[in-house]
């Protein structure tokens, strides 16, 4: 079984806009994190969706379900406090309800709505073949890492430097046993799936994916994506 999970439990404060979560926020004509669940819908290999969802829009997530015929999403769970809280949650509701050890489980952003069908079948791939999938994109600036004082300490070629991005994929067993662990430590600070499993010596492997497979967090990321999806039904109008 593969189950997309998808967390959505953020506020969006970067997004300078303090009545609307930046998930439900509406680009042409329906809401990013529905443009973003309809990626995974669509996909032949997903066969059910998790929603992790900000404990305010639960019924209103579940409206827009409704709405626009979301027939794959089978849990929507309140997300918690921190991103790894809100996965977590999502993850929980699944094991609940499925075989952990045959189960792949897609992490994914409910705000990164540009991934192609393609990438979401191979990361089902990697993990049935390596135990793990992360989608990253080849970095096109040059890497650097600071200390304390925000001196330069280390630069990375950028032929050798890739982003981890999503979505990030795991057998639903060993994603949950990391999180129990993390939480039997005391741990609520991983940035994100990749460096939970990461941190408890699970091999992570590569799903080469564009760079524009962007998280929309700020306004600019608005805009960057209003510009993808414009340029896209332009193609499509006059044949480019």
């Amino acid at each position: 079984m593969n189950v997309a999970i998808i967390f959505a439990g953020g506020v969006g404060r970067r997004m300078n806009n303090a009545s609307t979560p930046k998930q439900f926020l509406t680009l042409h004509g329906k809401p990013i994190i529905i443009h973003t669940l309809e990626l995974f819908e669509r996909n032949i290999h997903i066969d059910a969706i998790c929603i992790s969802c900000h404990k305010d829009y639960l019924d209103y997530m579940q409206k827009l379900c409704n709405q626009y015929e979301l027939s794959k999403v089978k849990w929507i769970v309140p997300g918690g406090s921190t991103g790894q809280e809100s996965i977590f949650n999502g993850i929980d509701a699944v094991y609940k309800d499925c075989p952990p050890e045959d189960t792949v489980v897609l992490i994914h952003d409910g705000v990164r709505p540009n991934i192609s069908d393609a990438l979401i079948t191979e990361n089902i791939r990697s993990v049935e073949e390596h135990g793990t999938a992360i989608s990253c994109a080849t970095a096109i600036e040059t890497p650097a890492q600071i200390d304390e004082q925000g001196r330069i300490v280390a630069i990375t070629p950028r032929e050798t430097a890739i982003v981890a991005k999503a979505p990030q994929s795991f057998y639903l067993k060993d994603i949950y046993d990391a999180h129990k662990r993390a939480q039997a430590e005391g741990r609520s600070d991983f940035i994100d799936s990749a460096s939970i499993m990461r941190h408890y010596g699970y091999e992570l492997f590569m799903v080469p994916c564009n760079s524009d497979n962007i998280k929309i967090t700020t306004p600019s990321d608005f805009y960057i994506f209003r510009a993808i999806l414009e340029a896209r039904e332009n193609s499509q109008i006059f044949g480019l």
